[in-house]
């Protein structure tokens, strides 16, 4: 297999095109036939540290589409002392190989060039993993994320780091990938680089060249291991952000040393730190926070060294995309987290059907699950991540039915979609004037407003698919029944869960008031939250925007466990004032009137006790409850009285339960109707249930 891939799929560009992003770049040997790749990114898809059938399916869905490179892994562990904090690929193992080139061979196919990024993480690791080996860094500083305190490393630690570097480079060129790059932002290679995590008083600490031998020593340990048809880059911070750390004029003279070391055949430029959570954030941002932060401190870089330069940062959509190629900014642009939520991003932009992209809404569903041991999968496509089992393109249906969706949130739109492409005729009936259901709640935030792409590009592949949507219907039996439908789905949502008080329930209003503007917030408020989503830190901001003094409480050791660590930073950054105070391991029991105020009476989990406190509201988020009303009015009337079968949802096999063979349809809930879940949950519920109806 040539390590040059060749255009010989129907993604392939033509030399006429102008567009910028569709211009190929030559890369040293290597002709990359568009602008586009995948940055380096660990899904978490490995079985036993290989990348296995569905790590694999996952690139090539991408490489189909017409993507000119795909950087596998995010990072590969090149020793057993680096052992992955999540599922990552284990290029210290020899049985990698075969696995890659598997990899590689199905990419190389469409045209796809493949490398991977290696990394020691040195310090961002836990001694407790593994092989339980100490985690090893140019310091004994720990990092906030991971809580481990390293060993400093000693001469004989550098010199086998160096060998298993140039080992596991040499593993990937067997493997037959076209090149890989270094991580150096937050692993091992810039805890040498970094003042603040390089305390070292040797030939590795002190001066910056001092601090960058050991990069220079590994870069040319591989060199020697891979030839020059090899390609080779290193993906970095060019400023830490940090006082005491370097800052972007050190970070350009790394940039003119790593090219002026002739060892390099690319820069992978990024900015920040990541050794906390708010760091990480800064450097991936999420939704709500600036678009492309970075772009331009890649391009002063390119601007100033003349060098091929690749970046990925929040470049979420194709006009930023193709501003930072028309610009001169960089030579590749990364779009990773827009690839999970559109794998066919590019077959797209060449077939000119752009307004069809599936909007990365920013989210970050995906790194946050995988910062929490879970696989990367997009919040609103569903099949990424699962690529084995769920289709990215969904395929005609045999026979034509009518089926009936009642509600058009996400669940209900993604159910009207799927049965749309399938060539099904689809009424939503829905009883609000607009769709959305929760999303739309959600999106009254300023910062999370990009959620309603989940909706708007639901909406606009339902009309162009000829959906009927019917709005202000409060479906009841008789509205059902009418259409004569063969399926109806019943993806009605919820409402506010009940607390649990022993008392005063009455007294008390909820998150979802305070979000939709339905109640003001008071000026001494409690809010209590059971539930640990977005809607109780989205209330609170509401809340403590207003001026008024509050109190957040919640029965968890943590806060707001479903929004996971990325999420959380811009709460707790608008949160961290003297007004807002933070009180886990507490659950409110009861409230009362107490004079002109409310007496919430606080109780613990681990001890009896009784601990009030006076306020003039109190705010609940305890989940949803099912409305459910409508399905069980039309269970008694269904052929399957409801029913699913698991084993055949699960196995991707037509549903053909049977309780009431002379009932006309057949009857399903999804999402929120079924049980309190996510957004993600509740599309996934649609996908894969519609897919085979």
């Amino acid at each position: 297999m040539s390590n040059r891939p060749e255009l010989n799929d129907a993604a392939s560009t033509g030399p006429t095109s102008r567009d910028p992003l569709l211009q190929p770049f030559q890369l040293k040997h290597l002709r990359l036939k568009n602008r586009l790749m995948l940055t380096a990114h660990e899904p978490a898809y490995p079985v036993d540290g290989m990348p296995k059938e569905l790590y694999r399916a996952y690139h090539v869905e991408r490489a189909k589409a017409g993507i000119a490179l795909t950087m596998t892994a995010g990072s590969a562990a090149v020793a057993r002392d680096s052992p992955p904090v999540f599922n990552n690929i284990l290029a210290y193992r020899d049985e990698v190989v075969p696995w890659l080139r598997e990899l590689t061979d199905a990419c190389h196919e469409h045209g796809t060039a493949v490398m991977i990024q290696l990394t020691h993480l040195g310090r961002r690791t836990r001694w407790d993993k593994g092989d339980w080996l100490p985690a090893i860094s140019a310091s004994h500083r720990r990092e906030a994320s991971h809580r481990a305190f390293p060993k400093q490393v000693e001469d004989w630690d550098i010199e086998r780091l160096i060998r298993d570097y140039a080992d596991a480079a040499e593993r990937m060129h067997a493997a037959g990938l076209d090149g890989l790059e270094i991580q150096a932002y937050g692993h091992l290679m810039d805890q040498f680089w970094s003042p603040l995590t390089n305390t070292l008083d040797n030939d590795y600490g002190g001066s910056l060249d001092n601090r960058l031998r050991f990069t220079f020593k590994v870069l040319a340990a591989i060199r020697q291991r891979v030839g020059e048809n090899f390609l080779l880059g290193v993906r970095y911070t060019g400023d830490e952000c940090l006082p005491g750390g370097f800052d972007a004029a050190d970070g350009m003279a790394i940039s003119r040393r790593l090219k002026d070391s002739g060892l390099v055949d690319f820069l992978n430029v990024v900015r920040g730190h990541i050794d906390t959570d708010a760091g990480l954030t800064d450097v991936i941002p999420i939704q709500g926070m600036p678009s492309a932060p970075h772009l331009d401190f890649a391009g002063e870089i390119r601007r100033e060294l003349d060098f091929p330069t690749f970046h990925g940062a929040k470049i979420q959509d194709v006009a930023t995309a193709r501003h930072a190629i028309a610009s001169g900014k960089i030579d590749m642009v990364g779009m990773t987290r827009a690839h999970m939520a559109d794998p066919h991003l590019i077959r797209k932009i060449i077939e000119g059907r752009e307004e069809e992209i599936r909007p990365c809404v920013g989210a970050n569903y995906c790194l946050d699950r995988i910062y929490q041991g879970g696989e990367a999968f997009c919040i609103h496509n569903a099949a990424t991540g699962r690529e084995t089992t769920m289709p990215h393109t969904i395929a005609a249906a045999d026979t034509r039915r009518r089926i009936v969706i009642i509600g058009a949130g996400p669940a209900g739109l993604e159910a009207a979609r799927v049965a749309g492409e399938r060539g099904h005729e689809v009424i939503i009936m829905e009883a609000a004037s607009d769709a959305g259901g929760q999303v739309r709640l959600t999106a009254q935030s300023p910062r999370r407003r990009e959620m309603m792409g989940i909706i708007d590009w639901r909406l606009e592949r339902c009309a162009a698919l000829g959906v009927d949507i019917r709005y202000n219907l409060l479906a009841e039996l008789e509205d059902v029944m009418t259409v004569e439908p063969d399926v109806v789905i019943v993806a009605t949502g919820g409402y506010p869960a009940y607390t649990g008080l022993s008392a005063g329930d009455e007294l008390t209003v909820t998150s979802w008031d305070i979000l939709s503007g339905h109640v003001a917030p008071g000026r001494n408020v409690l809010l209590f939250d059971d539930a640990g989503d977005h809607g109780a830190l989205q209330a609170a901001e509401i809340i403590a925007d207003s001026g008024a003094t509050l109190e957040i409480m919640t029965p968890d050791r943590a806060f707001s466990p479903e929004i996971m660590a990325m999420n959380l930073v811009p709460y707790m950054r608008s949160l961290q004032r003297p007004s807002v105070r933070f009180t886990p391991t507490y659950r409110l029991a009861s409230v009362a009137r107490h004079g002109a105020a409310l007496r919430a009476h606080v109780a613990s989990d681990y001890r009896a006790i009784d601990d009030p406190r006076d306020v003039d509201q109190v705010v609940t988020n305890c989940g949803i409850t099912p409305l459910d009303d409508l399905y069980f009015a039309l269970k008694p009337h269904s052929s399957n009285a409801g029913e699913v079968d698991h084993a055949a949802l699960i196995a991707g096999l037509p549903q053909r339960v049977v309780r009431q063979p002379t009932a006309r349809f057949q009857l399903f809930r999804i999402g929120d109707a079924v049980a309190s879940r996510n957004t993600h949950a509740a599309i996934y519920d649609a996908l894969r249930l519609v897919k085979d109806l």
